[in-house]
């Protein structure tokens, strides 16, 4: 699939954006958040740039559907050659921009030697920006930590943006936690290490020409706005994935535009001509449901509700009848 992408001076001017977030973030999940944003950037869960070379099924790794624009993919890898030839595929498939995951912690992506343990090899990773930005004509950014283990001071987190942007990185993404490689799970390194806002702050004072997006902690849509006072964006992740609902006011509270009602009902069926498609190409509706089910929180009957979908979608006749009957309840519901 080759799509149009976004003009790319439009993207230094993303303001809020999804995370990318590994078995959260895929295709059907991004396109139910374009229902309530239209305007924010959507990330894909993390694709390795090995998995890319050797793949006899790209399309099942790159594939996105056109309302998903803008779209950044996030790939993985620490190997110059071939995140260049990913970065490529990338910009053959229409996506609007390439980051670099430097934060993630598991210790299977420390143990393939990418993720957030590149934060203790800058000049490797210097290098495949470098590469990346030669083979492509796209944006690419650097998803990072504060630090790592004892890699953890502001002098260390300076000289590492400062071999990226030398590099050619377009913007930084901070995840205002350090990470510990060893002791700690990817869950506790989402909560245990601290926020250091201010570390995060004091980066953007001293490269007050450098596009600083902050993560980590950020839950509203008012904590976006307290963020933007300070950063050039603000990356918001779990706390979007678990109540989208809460989101449906970003376009108008962040980007001024006008705003428009949605309701649960409204957003469900919007995405059913989306799913009925998915269905004829020989997919599951639970694929889609799944990601549903957040949607439906805070109303009456909503845990009845919830587990009436979960039930019918996991069935393998399930057709979006079960779609269209939500919706409707919900729609009668004032909801």
């Amino acid at each position: 699939m080759i799509s149009t992408s976004f003009q790319t001076n439009e993207l230094a001017n993303y303001r809020l954006s999804i995370a990318p977030m590994m078995d959260c973030t895929d295709k059907h999940f991004r396109v139910l958040m374009r229902q309530i944003t239209k305007k924010s950037l959507l990330y894909t869960e993390m694709i390795v740039a090995n998995a890319l070379h050797y793949s006899k099924n790209r399309n099942k790794l790159l594939d996105f559907d056109e309302i998903e624009h803008p779209i950044s993919i996030q790939l993985g890898g620490d190997n110059p050659q071939l995140l260049a030839e990913a970065a490529q595929m990338a910009e053959d498939w229409g996506y609007d921009e390439i980051n670099l995951n430097v934060g993630c912690p598991s210790p299977k992506v420390k143990s393939g030697n990418f993720g957030a343990c590149l934060m203790g090899k800058p000049k490797i990773v210097a290098s495949c920006i470098e590469n990346m930005k030669k083979s492509c004509n796209i944006p690419i950014t650097v998803k990072h930590r504060l630090g790592i283990d004892n890699l953890d001071n502001d002098d260390y987190l300076m000289k590492f943006v400062d071999h990226c942007s030398i590099a050619g990185a377009d913007r930084f993404i901070v995840h205002a936690r350090k990470a510990w490689l060893n002791g700690l799970n990817p869950k506790e390194n989402r909560t245990i290490p601290p926020l250091e806002y201010e570390r995060v702050e004091k980066l953007k004072n001293n490269r007050p020409e450098l596009i600083i997006e902050l993560n980590g902690g950020i839950n509203t849509i008012n904590d976006c706005i307290k963020t933007l006072k300070v950063f050039d964006g603000a990356m918001v992740g779990r706390a979007v994935y678990s109540h989208p609902f809460m989101w449906r006011k970003v376009d108008s509270m962040i980007y001024g535009q006008e705003e428009e009602y949605l309701s649960r009902s409204k957003i469900i069926k919007k995405i059913i001509p989306f799913a009925q498609k998915h269905l004829e190409n020989e997919g599951r509706l639970w694929q889609i449901s799944k990601h549903i089910l957040n949607l439906v929180e805070n109303i009456p009957n909503a845990k009845i509700l919830r587990q009436e979908l979960s039930e019918k979608s996991q069935t393998k006749e399930a057709d979006v009848s079960i779609l269209k009957n939500l919706a409707q309840q919900l729609e009668d519901a004032g909801q």
